[in-house]
Parts: C-alpha cells; sequence; structure tokens
C-alpha cells in the first residue's frame, strides 16, 4: 500500500520551528578534504546481492518535504556524503559506505584500520577506493577496534586475513573485554534485537521522502558479511602507548560508555584524536530502541572531560567512528565540552526530578535542554532523544516500576486492551475517538487509543488503516531518525504484514569465538522452562581439544554447568567432541557430524533438545 501525505497538522509544525539553518559549519566540515567518491556508490555480494547502496540517498537535495523533519533532512543529507577524505595529511576516512565510518592511518611503511565497518564487502570496497587515491599496494599492518558493536568490527575479513594475523604481520587491537560483549551482545538477546533493529533502522523501508531517510548516525547498515577476527593485543589501561609500523598510539580507556568495551586514542604524530563512537554529530542513545543494557552518562560525561583534560590542546582534529571531524582547537573544545554537557545533563537532572517524585515519564515530558546545547546542531537527537534517554537514566537508577501502586501489576496488552475498549463503548466507538485525534492532530492520543484497538480485533479493518496514517504522520513530524523508521516500519506492516527481520549478526566467525560457557549460556536462554520441570538429567561434556570436561545438569527448568573432572559413571550421557563447534552443531541435533562421540543414555540428550526453544526472528511487534 502506498504512504499517505503528511496532514496540514505536520505541515504548519514543521513551519513553525526555529533551527539555526544559518550555521552551516557542518557542511563545510563534512566536504573538507574531499578526494573522491565510489561512483556509482553501490556495492555487491559474491552472488550480486546489493549488500550497500548509497545512490539511493540521491533524493536528498534541496529543501525538506513536508513528509521529513527539517533538521532530520539536514542530517541525513550530511550523512549521506560519501567518499575518501583527508583528515589530515597521514590520515584519511571512508565516509558514507556503511553505518560507520571507516579510517586508514599511514605509518612507515603499510596503513593502520581504525573499525573496518559492518560488512567484508564495503570494507573491501573502502580499502580500494583508499588504494585507488592514495595508498597503492602499501599493506595492512594493524586493525583496530574502537569498540564492540558490529559496526566497528564486522567488514574485518575485507581488509585482512586470519592467516595474516596468525602469521604475526597484522596485530588487531581492541580494548579489554571486547570479544566477550562483542559476542554476547550478538547472541544472547540477538535475535530480539535484530528484529527490533529492523524497524530501528527502517531495514526493509523504502528510502524516499516518504520512507527512510536515514538513521542520524548513518544512513543505514550495509548487509554484507559479517566476520570476527579475534584481538590479539588487549588495550587494558588509561595512558598505555603502542608503537604500530612507526607511528605512536596513546590509549584512553573508556569501558560502559557508548559500549561496555570501548577506548579513545592520540596520535601525537598528526595531533589527532579519535574518540570511538562517544561525541559524534548528534545526541546519542543511553539506551537503544532495539535494546541493550543502558548506558552510564555519568561515566560517559565523566570520561569526555578526561579526554579534554588529556589530549584537547594537543589536538587539531578530532574524528570518530561516525559523520564528519571538527578542526581547531577552540572547536575542539567546544565540541567535545558541548557533548560532555549533554551527557551530564541529562544525567544530572533526571537524578534532580527522580528525586523530587517524578517518574520518568513525567521528567521526559517536562525536560528541557540548557540553550547551548539547544543551539548546537550536534546535540539534537538523530539518533538517541531527549525523551527515551531521560526514561534511561530513570530505568538505571529505578528499573521499572515507577512507585504507583495501581501501575505494579497492570494487566499485559491483550488483556488490558479489550477492557479499555468495553470502558469506551466498543471498537468502533475508540475507532471514532481516534480518528477525532487524528483530525485534530493529536497522533499520540490518536496511536493510544488505536494501540488497544488492534490488541482487541487485529483484523479491524478501519482500526488498522487509521493506524498506520497515524503512525506514518508521527514519523513525518519526528526529528529522531530511529523514531520516524519505528512509525513507518509499524504502519508499514499494518498495512503489508510482517516483514521480518533483515539480517543476522550470529555469523560463523562470530559464534566461533563463544567460549563453551558462553554457548551453555545460550543453550540455557532457549530452555522452554515449563516443559522441563519434570526432566533430572546429567551430562558431561568433554572437549577434545582443550582437554576439559563440563558436567551439566537440567532440573526444574535450569541447566547448570560446572568445570569439573570427567565421571562417566554420575553422567546420564557423555559428549565427546573434538572441538567447541561441535557443540554448536549438537545443539542444533546433529549427531552424525565427525568429531562427536557420545555414550550412555541417547534419549536424555534427546530429552534437552527438546524442550530448546526455536529462536522467532519474525515476532509480532505492532501486533498481539
Amino acid at each position: 500500500m502506498p504512504p499517505k501525505p503528511p496532514t496540514t497538522a505536520i505541515q504548519s509544525r514543521h513551519s513553525e520551528l526555529a533551527l539555526p539553518f544559518h550555521d552551516t559549519a557542518d557542511f563545510d566540515n563534512a566536504d573538507r578534504g574531499f578526494i573522491a567518491a565510489l561512483t556509482p556508490c553501490v556495492v555487491k555480494a559474491a552472488d550480486g546481492r546489493v549488500v550497500w547502496d548509497n545512490d539511493a540517498y540521491a533524493f536528498l537535495d534541496g529543501p525538506a518535504p513536508a513528509s521529513v523533519h527539517p533538521s532530520l533532512w539536514r542530517q541525513s543529507t550530511l550523512a549521506a556524503k560519501q567518499g575518501l577524505y583527508q583528515v589530515v595529511p597521514g590520515i584519511y576516512q571512508v565516509r558514507g559506505l556503511d553505518l560507520s565510518n571507516i579510517t586508514f592511518v599511514e605509518g612507515d611503511t603499510g596503513i593502520i584500520v581504525i573499525d573496518p565497518l559492518v560488512s567484508t564487502e564495503v570494507a573491501a570496497a573502502s580499502l580500494q577506493l583508499y588504494r585507488t587515491h592514495r595508498g597503492g599496494d602499501r599493506p595492512v599492518v594493524a586493525v583496530i577496534y574502537t569498540h564492540s558493536h558490529v559496526d566497528h568490527f564486522g567488514g574485518v575479513l575485507g581488509v585482512t586475513s586470519q592467516a595474516d594475523v596468525d602469521a604475526g604481520r597484522v596485530v588487531v587491537l581492541a580494548p579489554e573485554g571486547f570479544t566477550a560483549h562483542a559476542v554476547q551482545e550478538n547472541v544472547y538477546a540477538g535475535t530480539a534485537m535484530t528484529r527490533r533493529a529492523t524497524y530501528m533502522y527502517g531495514s526493509m523501508l523504502a528510502r524516499g521522502p516518504q520512507g527512510q531517510v536515514g538513521c542520524g548516525l548513518g544512513q543505514a547498515a550495509s548487509t554484507g558479511e559479517i566476520a570476527l577476527i579475534v584481538p590479539t593485543l588487549d588495550i587494558k589501561t588509561t595512558g598505555e602507548t603502542h608503537t604500530i609500523d612507526g607511528v605512536e598510539i596513546e590509549f584512553q580507556m573508556a569501558p560502559g560508555t557508548e559500549a561496555p568495551a570501548e577506548m579513545h586514542f592520540y596520535f601525537p604524530r598528526f595531533r589527532a584524536l579519535c574518540m570511538a563512537e562517544n561525541a559524534t554529530h548528534n545526541l546519542h542513545n543511553l539506551i537503544t530502541l532495539r535494546g541493550a543494557l543502558v548506558r552510564d552518562p555519568h561515566a560517559w560525561s565523566g570520561y569526555l572531560t578526561e579526554a579534554i583534560d588529556t589530549f584537547a590542546d594537543r589536538s587539531d582534529v578530532v574524528f570518530a567512528s561516525h559523520h564528519w571531524p571538527t578542526w581547531g582547537r577552540e572547536q575542539i573544545l567546544e565540541f567535545l565540552s558541548l557533548q560532555r554537557d549533554l551527557y551530564a545533563y541529562l544525567h544530572d537532572q533526571t537524578l534532580r526530578l527522580l528525586n523530587q517524585g517524578y517518574t520518568g515519564v513525567e521528567i521526559a515530558e517536562m525536560f528541557q535542554m540548557p540553550p547551548a546545547l539547544e543551539r548546537a546542531w550536534h546535540t539534537h537527537g538523530y539518533y538517541g532523544s531527549v525523551s527515551h534517554n531521560v526514561k534511561a537514566v530513570y530505568q538505571r537508577y529505578m528499573g521499572w516500576f515507577d512507585g504507583n501502586p495501581g501501575r505494579l501489576w497492570p494487566h499485559p496488552p491483550e488483556a488490558l486492551a479489550p477492557r479499555y475498549v468495553e470502558a469506551m463503548g466498543g471498537i468502533d466507538r475508540v475507532v471514532d475517538l481516534a480518528r477525532a485525534a487524528f483530525d485534530s492532530g493529536d497522533f499520540r492520543w490518536a496511536a493510544t487509543l488505536l494501540d488497544h484497538a488492534i490488541f482487541t480485533n487485529t483484523e479491524h479493518a478501519a482500526a488498522r488503516e487509521l493506524y498506520a496514517d497515524t503512525l506514518e504522520q508521527m514519523g513525518y513530524g519526528a526529528e529522531n531518525a530511529t523514531w520516524r523508521n519505528f512509525f513507518i516500519s509499524g504502519a508499514t506492516e499494518l498495512r503489508d504484514g510482517n516483514f521480518g527481520t533483515a539480517t543476522s549478526t550470529a555469523s560463523p566467525t562470530l559464534l566461533a569465538q563463544l567460549t563453551p560457557e558462553q554457548i551453555f549460556d545460550s543453550l540455557a536462554i532457549r530452555v522452554n522452562g515449563p516443559r522441563s520441570w519434570d526432566l533430572d538429567l546429567a551430562f558431561d561434556i568433554t572437549f577434545g581439544d582443550t582437554a576439559t570436561n563440563y558436567r551439566l545438569t537440567l532440573r526444574n527448568g535450569v541447566l547448570v554447568y560446572r568445570k569439573v573432572a570427567a565421571d562417566p559413571a554420575s553422567a546420564t550421557v557423555t559428549v565427546r567432541l573434538d572441538s567447541k563447534m561441535r557443540l554448536l552443531t549438537a545443539a542444533f541435533g546433529d549427531f552424525t557430524s565427525p568429531g562427536l562421540e557420545l555414550s550412555g543414555d541417547e534419549t536424555a540428550l534427546q530429552s534437552l533438545l527438546g524442550v530448546l526453544d526455536e529462536l522467532d526472528p519474525s515476532f509480532n511487534i505492532i501486533t498481539p
């Protein structure tokens, strides 16, 4: 079903905005150092599938249409700029070939790659673009992962190989704890996160003024091969320095900020500071709409203060894993200071108000940013928002419950909705009320009413149509790109049905880095508790390559594991594997795989596998 035009209410709100469009410094900075674009900017996988298409954003030109918030249109226009750029002589970035940036630092003989994007194909295309215009056959000698999110390591096989790393020709640096966090985020709750990420990034939406116009942090994530090469050098302490190919690098640890494992670093040779993803040209997320652990804005602001004190006086440029650099000492100091104040203010003022008894929802509605933060483009909520970040701070300190006993034990939506609908006079009456709200421009109230209607009768045609129209208008009015994508994704599924999940981050090389304990954890969270209440099983699992044995027990629906000496006499079944990877095949019921031996009661293992739930990457979001 085609999208509908913006209403007069949305057009009126856009015309009333007072935004600092006279400040065009970002356009100058985004274009500074431009060397060459990738033409066409379309990257394909070996099988011909398109994994990146920046040309799809060619419509981002001229004034904002009424269907896009003018501030978001500006941000997307900037983020869609693509090509090879010189940051300073010796440091080059390819931007606009993924959600994130890839950076090339020239050493004495080779190049250091910072953050090789999401997937192999776009990383390889970026490296080729660099070599075509700058690097020739200069070899990759190092890869630096700034932090543990997939858009900063997933494309590593596009710039190097496991063989080169194993041979010592390439060193891979990352903050301590990187691998565990990278794997856990993409496996433990990966199915749910990826489904919601499809909404958040608008992955299945058409690109255009009435569809997906970007993500605020970048335009979209590429959809090619995701891989992981485990770091060979863990960075552990602030002030730690390493020299790679003649280039000295000074590191600052920043754990628990935008990622659980994250770091900043400084290049004295180039007077250049890399801030990873902790200082970008937008307000970031304290909790993402796809789902994540709540981040610590107090620590975040503290590490920014430390970076200012440690590096600002020595820096001529600051660059990051997204967006464009900032040049000049005064501009760097202002940029980093405002970014620091942004996260500190969100933290401190939310706590001030929650200690006055306000709830997270109430604080989000009354929260006002200082004028200086409102005036700066790079503090606007294109990716994170003040509203959901305030709620994240509240959640971090107070949890989900707002303290009102009337809200302590509410009905779930499918039970609550029919009660509301009945109280309002039936579903047709609810739709009439929602139509009146829609016509008056009160889309938030219309959405609330129609949510109850859909959770009462998902097939009610008038409710579905009006709900889709409502969410679409909310998307047109959103300055925040991820909110826009969520609203329009919901509208799309209401009109056209469930579109599932766009990608999977559980790649073979990523799964290969699971420790045995993490594999057992991933099995434990698939155990269907009620179906396994009556099972009482004990297993020994022995890994031949490491000569380690684990005892697993399943009782009361809980899978527990311990590292113990092998004792076949007390084990229901013993599973011997030549490597931990065999456990992954066994977990999906393949007992014929070479390198796997069973002894004892094999039906016990079948019993365990029989109570493991299959993961659903297409669960419903907008409907019951």
